[in-house]
């Protein structure tokens, strides 16, 4: 086998961790956080986009054996793949945040009681809990998808007025799934004891007969939500009251020991979600932030190498072991990559030149940048080889130029299906900095954009929470530093811009 051979079979993964579910697990190292998910000591995990949140989302779903030996249902409760559920509310959001809390804990004791029918539990309690929900007409057939029962879920609330509380008689639909009139026993506030006599029963009641529920069978249900910056527009009204409300909601869920909430989150949502205030933030002390350091990236990408049955036969290598020694994936490293993709004493090595290419202006590095640029790093090569081009000296796959040829496909890829795709918007003052040098002050950015200075401020402020600048400077004079990562697209000419 050559090297040719070898650049045509080897592939680093896809990306997106939804699009290689199959293969997931084969690149998987059990880490800390991992570990503490599974012992249900955290239950909120946030991370930057690309960071792997949505692979460990995956692999908990994927963990069947450990989930049956635990006693764990899990119920998603946001598409893995397609339209996200929530995304039909914002053709119709709810009025305000309490309408929309109250969708969520309607939503969750809809997938509960689902759950448990499916489960078979037949103790007094989960007759009684089956029954309130089937007499509400809030037991949804299994081959409900999860947008229509939202939609359903939804609807119920609407439909009364007041979302607050439900009174009267329901029928529904069969073949729209509408609901037609009302015959719920559903409230949302405190039962009085009018109330009570009435036979109505409060959704928190609910809450608590599901846990007596599990209690009893010795069950746990947790209740998986991902995807979330997809299912909202990014700041906005509907992203903020949607998000604030399901953390008043788990708030509300916190005092049931078997179930659970587990919401996986991107960083940069919590923080636009709590920037203004946001008390119930003093009460989630069950979360984790997902970070990634050099060890754990180099760590990821010889886990990918060895996914690869051509690249173990060509380094005649024993896979168990490298993946049991730092030391040896070092030195696999080496056999594959150049020591340098610039040469020269004070240049970086060929690991650290990748890190600082693959970051943003947080300084953070996302897995899956550093998969896409793998991947074209690849693809590059193999074109070179195929053309008929001499092949990397020694044991390396890769030549030095190669690194540089692969980089504006991240760049392009980084700005355009990342930034601008969430954050349109801003795509003008990125767009505006073509050709420009790499590093500017509030007053050079001013001029460029054509906004006084409190307005470049106020943007270069917003294109740093994003990762597009990084801040430097002083607090009363800071400078706004962009990122090897989007250089190649933007063609920026090192140095800094002038300020007159």
């Amino acid at each position: 086998m050559n090297k040719l051979e070898v650049l045509q079979d080897i592939s680093f993964g896809n990306q997106i961790a939804e699009e290689e579910r199959d293969v997931l697990r084969s690149y998987f190292v059990e880490t800390n956080t991992w570990r503490k998910i599974l012992r249900n000591e955290i239950d909120i995990i946030y991370g930057p986009k690309g960071s792997g949140k949505s692979a460990l989302y995956l692999l908990v779903q994927d963990n069947k054996e450990y989930l049956t030996k635990n006693k764990i249902i899990l119920v998603p409760a946001e598409n893995v793949r397609g339209d996200p559920a929530f995304k039909a509310i914002a053709l119709d959001p709810p009025a305000s945040e309490r309408e929309f809390t109250n969708i969520w804990k309607l939503y969750f004791l809809t997938l509960i009681a689902r759950a448990v029918n499916q489960n078979d539990f037949n103790s007094k309690i989960a007759k009684k809990f089956i029954s309130i929900m089937q007499e509400s007409n809030l037991l949804l057939s299994e081959t409900s998808t999860l947008g229509s029962i939202l939609k359903f879920v939804q609807s119920y609330i609407k439909k009364m007025g007041n979302p607050s509380a439900f009174e009267g008689s329901v029928s529904v639909g069969e073949a729209t799934g509408t609901i037609t009139g009302f015959s719920g026993r559903i409230i949302f506030e405190e039962l009085g004891e009018e109330d009570a006599k009435s036979g109505k029963v409060s959704a928190s009641e609910l809450f608590n007969m599901a846990e007596s529920v599990l209690q009893e069978a010795d069950h746990k249900i947790w209740i998986l939500l991902d995807r979330l910056d997809v299912a909202f527009d990014e700041a906005s009204d509907l992203e903020r009251n949607a998000l604030r409300a399901l953390f008043r909601a788990y708030r509300d869920l916190r005092s049931c020991n078997n179930l659970i909430l587990k919401i996986f989150l991107r960083t940069d949502i919590w923080e636009r979600i709590s920037d203004s205030g946001f008390r119930e933030a003093t009460h989630l002390s069950r979360d984790l932030r997902i970070k990634w350091d050099k060890n754990s990236l180099k760590n990821l990408i010889i886990r990918r190498v060895l996914g690869n049955d051509s690249v173990i036969k060509f380094y005649d290598i024993d896979k168990d072991k490298i993946l049991g020694s730092s030391d040896l994936q070092q030195d696999l490293f080496l056999k594959m990559f150049p020591d340098q993709v610039e040469v020269g004493e004070k240049q970086s090595s060929t690991f650290d030149w990748l890190i600082k290419r693959t970051a943003d202006g947080t300084g953070q590095n996302a897995p899956r940048e550093i998969i896409f640029f793998l991947n074209n790093l690849v693809e590059k090569q193999a074109q070179i080889l195929e053309r008929g081009e001499s092949e990397p000296d020694g044991t390396w796959l890769f030549d030095r130029a190669t690194f540089k040829q692969a980089l504006p496909e991240l760049s392009e890829y980084r700005i355009v299906k990342v930034l601008y795709s969430e954050y349109p918007d801003l795509k003008k003052y990125i767009e505006a900095l073509k050709t420009e040098k790499t590093e500017h002050t509030v007053l050079s950015l001013s001029k460029l954009w054509n906004v006084d200075v409190t307005q470049a401020r106020t943007i270069a402020s917003r294109l740093k929470d994003i990762g597009f600048f990084e801040e430097r400077g002083s607090r009363s004079a800071p400078s706004y530093w962009v990122p090897f990562i989007y250089r190649p697209y933007l063609n920026l000419v090192q140095g800094k811009a002038d300020d007159n």
